[in-house]
């Protein structure tokens, strides 16, 4: 504590007050043999040569022997994958093998890593000329991009005087995708198809729909195979399909950084990455057509398309998404509105109360579109004066459904009848503030 002050007050160089720090047990060592030297000198007392011997002795031993432990080892890592979910585990798997005639004790291994609340550290002992496998596995809980690695392998010596450490393996880039949940109550609008409620645009998928036939390309699969068409011109024929007659569906996320509330796990941010990821997971398993639009640190629009490469292309992004936008969500559902047709449901995601977007909304729905929102509750998240209820109202003059997700909800629960805001529901006290929402739901 004295010397961190004196570091402050800067009476002493920062290298030295770090060395001092870091090695204390080296200096105070050092200092009582000067001290025993200087009286033995001084006083000619046996007991202080001694002593300075002793001190002096024990030094060097140390030293010889953090150099033998540091020395002769082989270390070998494995990492099982570069890509996980939240609440997984990650697994480095470590060998190693001495050459050294000596037992080396008390090798403290680290896994060097910036994934929050990982703990990696432990300590093994090898046999000399010996091998032992060591696994160490985390759980992750936190979506975002991160770096694993190297292993420091730390040798000291048993008075904890010196420590030599040893770095093995690279760093390997780590990306820990957000988690999906089950919405089994779901329900969104579903957008107003013309004609028999099909969509005439072909498709490389195997849909129930099939419009025509072709002559058949090596690489088609068998199941695509028209056999009567086959048998009658004598050659093979293969079946085209169309898509299903289901509207696409487009999930806004509002990243805008201004209306944000909230800190850590307990924010809007992540709420709004888990809701949109639990989201585009009930269309994929539902085989529906789902895209992405969102404009964070990045601006992302992916448009509507089916199957695990699309979900995977969206929860890549939605790893790494920051609420670091600067457009605010009236201006991105403007700017985007052309993509979004009377073909389309639009699901938006947001924090925000301002009636602007609802106003663009609207238009939206005029144009045909049809439309659900997922209101993530500001105030229940710590945002004061975040607004009143006349943005819930524009909403109900509209009749969008919406849905309230506060701080601490079950999202498979909110994201059902149990989170929908309808007309005379009663006032909810959420962070001390009570609110009446009045919304004409369906």
């Amino acid at each position: 504590m004295v010397l961190r002050a004196l570091r402050r007050a800067m009476w002493f160089p920062a290298d030295i007050v770090e060395f001092v720090i870091v090695n204390h047990s080296l200096v105070f060592v050092l200092l009582a043999f000067a001290a025993a030297a200087i009286m033995a000198g001084t006083t000619g007392h046996w007991l202080f040569y001694r002593g300075a011997y002793l001190i002096g002795g024990l030094t060097v031993l140390c030293f010889v022997w953090t150099r033998i432990m540091s020395r002769g080892l082989d270390v070998e890592v494995e990492r099982a994958t570069e890509r996980l979910q939240v609440g997984q585990e990650t697994e480095t798997r470590l060998r190693f093998k001495s050459h050294s005639a000596w037992t080396k004790l008390w090798l403290e291994i680290e896994d060097e890593t910036d994934i929050p609340g990982r703990s990696s550290k432990t300590v093994v002992t090898l046999p000399a000329k010996g091998s032992r496998n060591w696994k160490i596995n985390t759980r992750v809980r936190r979506r975002g991009k991160y770096s694993m690695g190297p292993v420091k392998i730390t040798t000291g010596d048993p008075f904890g005087l010196f420590r030599r450490s040893k770095r093995y393996g690279g760093p390997q880039p780590v990306l820990v995708l957000p988690s999906a949940e089950e919405l089994p109550y779901f329900w969104a609008p579903v957008a107003q198809l013309p004609g028999e409620g099909s969509v005439s645009k072909r498709t490389h998928y195997v849909t129930p729909n099939a419009s025509g036939i072709r002559e058949y390309y090596p690489g088609d699969s068998y199941n695509r195979i028209h056999w009567k068409s086959t048998a009658r011109l004598g050659r093979l024929m293969a079946k085209t399909f169309e898509m299903d007659p289901t509207s696409s569906v487009w999930v806004v996320l509002d990243m805008h950084k201004d209306v944000q509330a909230g800190k850590g796990d307990e924010s809007t941010e992540e709420y709004g990455v888990r809701v949109a990821t639990s989201l585009v997971y009930h269309f994929l398993q539902a085989n529906r057509m789902f895209g992405l639009i969102m404009h964070g640190a990045d601006r992302i629009a992916y448009a509507p398309s089916r199957g695990a490469q699309q979900y995977m292309r969206i929860l890549e992004s939605l790893a790494v998404a920051e609420a670091q936008g600067d457009v605010p969500l009236a201006t991105l559902l403007e700017e985007e509105g052309r993509h979004l047709g009377r073909h389309s449901t639009v699901i938006v995601v947001t924090p925000s109360l301002d009636e602007k977007w609802t106003a663009v909304l609207s238009l939206l729905l005029e144009q045909g579109a049809r439309a659900a929102v997922v209101l993530l509750d500001p105030a229940s998240f710590g945002k004061k004066n975040a607004g009143d209820t006349s943005t819930v109202a524009a909403l109900a003059a509209a009749s969008v459904l919406v849905y309230e997700v506060r701080s601490g909800s079950d999202l498979s629960m909110m994201l059902g009848p149990a989170g929908v805001v309808t007309a005379g529901t009663p006032e909810r006290q959420t962070g001390g503030a009570g609110r009446a929402f009045a919304v004409g739901a369906r």
